[in-house]
Parts: structure tokens; sequence; C-alpha cells
């Protein structure tokens, strides 16, 4: 896979200006953007809809957590509008995320993936909520439940991406966010790792965000990105 196709940008925006203003100044550098809960909340689909349009791909992350029914008519919305991938929550269980699965079918195109464990959390934070273990404890059981119940793939960190790799086997998709560049923060993720170490680790993809979207040239920030994928 090129280091082009590799990169989903996020567009963590509360306008429909800001999001299509990073869009236009990154042009033909960039084909996969992410559209999340702020974005799709705050404009609705219409944004979607404009993405596929103009030929980009857009990884809708809802990580859906809700009855199997529900889940899979969000899926079903979410094919309808041309999006290339859709996330589903992998604490609701196998049948939450098969539903979303079978829901898939009828979009070519559509790839379903499981959230393991959000990038913000640690080890305190799990046992906070009651579970046990550490985080890459976590992400691989939720991954391989989320390989029974058919999913194409699951978000990780890139620090779990390794291990996520050794469960799933060569053909999983695994989208790795909380990327930054070298010496840059890590903001809000506690566990975050550089474009080249989580595809080395066995990431798919990796989405960047304000690395990008809030540098003073997101189209250069994009290329220093890409070069640090085919260092």
């Amino acid at each position: 896979m090129e280091p082009t196709d590799q990169i989903i940008v996020a567009l963590d925006c509360d306008n429909r200006a800001a999001a299509d203003a990073i869009v236009e100044r990154l042009g033909d550098e960039c084909r996969f953007y992410k559209v999340g809960l702020e974005l799709l909340t705050a404009v609705g689909p219409d944004v979607i809809e404009h993405l596929v349009a103009q030929g980009k791909e857009v990884f809708l992350d809802l990580k859906l957590f809700e009855i199997p029914n529900s889940v899979a008519g969000a899926v079903r919305a979410a094919g309808a509008l041309g999006v290339s991938m859709v996330t589903v929550h992998s604490m609701g269980g196998v049948g939450i995320m098969a539903a979303a699965v079978d829901a898939a079918r009828d979009f070519p195109h559509l790839r379903v993936l499981a959230l393991t464990v959000v990038t913000s959390m640690s080890d305190g934070d799990l046992a906070d909520i009651g579970v046990g273990g550490s985080t890459q404890e976590q992400v691989r059981r939720l991954a391989q439940l989320a390989a029974k119940a058919g999913c194409h793939g699951v978000i990780a960190s890139p620090q779990d991406a390794a291990a996520v790799r050794s469960a799933l086997g060569a053909d999983a998709l695994i989208v790795t966010p909380g990327v930054a560049l070298p010496g840059e923060s890590p903001g809000e993720h506690a566990r975050s790792g550089t474009p080249r170490a989580a595809i080395t680790a066995g990431a798919t993809h990796i989405v960047v965000g304000r690395s990008v979207t809030r540098a003073p040239d997101p189209a250069a920030a994009l290329r220093l990105v890409r070069a640090d994928l085919g260092s």
C-alpha cells in the first residue's frame, strides 16, 4: 500500500466552512478523510456526500454502541452515503458487531472496524470501570472478539498495533489514531506513536489530525507525514 493510501486526515471541526477549507487546501495531497461525531452532528451528512462526490474516501467514526437493530440501521445509512469505513464499539459484544457486518454486506466497499480501547485511556482508566489487566491485554481480547464477529479490522493505538497484528494475522485492517510526528506533543492520547512506528508495527492506516489540519501549511505538513512513512 502506498503511503498516500495509508493516511487518513481527521476533519475534527465544528463547522462546514472549516472542514471545506482543510479539504481545499490539501487538494490532491489527500484522498481519505475521517468524519467524526463532532462534524457530523454540527453539519449533518451532506459533508460526507460532498467528500464522496469529490472522489474522496470517508472513514465515518461513529463508534456505534446500541442494540443490534439500531446499529444495523446506522451501518446501512453509512453505506448509502458512500463511506468506506464505519466504526462499531467492540465492547458491545459479538451480537452488535455481527449485526454491523451483516448490514454492510449490501455495500461492497464498506468496511466495518471495531474500536478496541480509545487512545486516551490508560491501565488506570480501565481499572476505574472494572476492567482488569492492561490496555494491551484488553485490546487484544477485543480484537479477537471483533474477528470472531466478522469485522474487517479494528481501531487500536500505535502502541497496540503489533499485538493486534499478531492476533489477527495479515489480512485485517488496523487503523491507528493517536499519531503524531516525531517531537510533537501527543495531546490527549495516552498511547501514541509516530506514523512510521505505527505502520512498522502492523497498522494499515494512520489517522492524523491537528499535526496537519492546524499547521500553517496543511499540505506541507501532510507531506512530512508521508515522508516519515517512507523513511
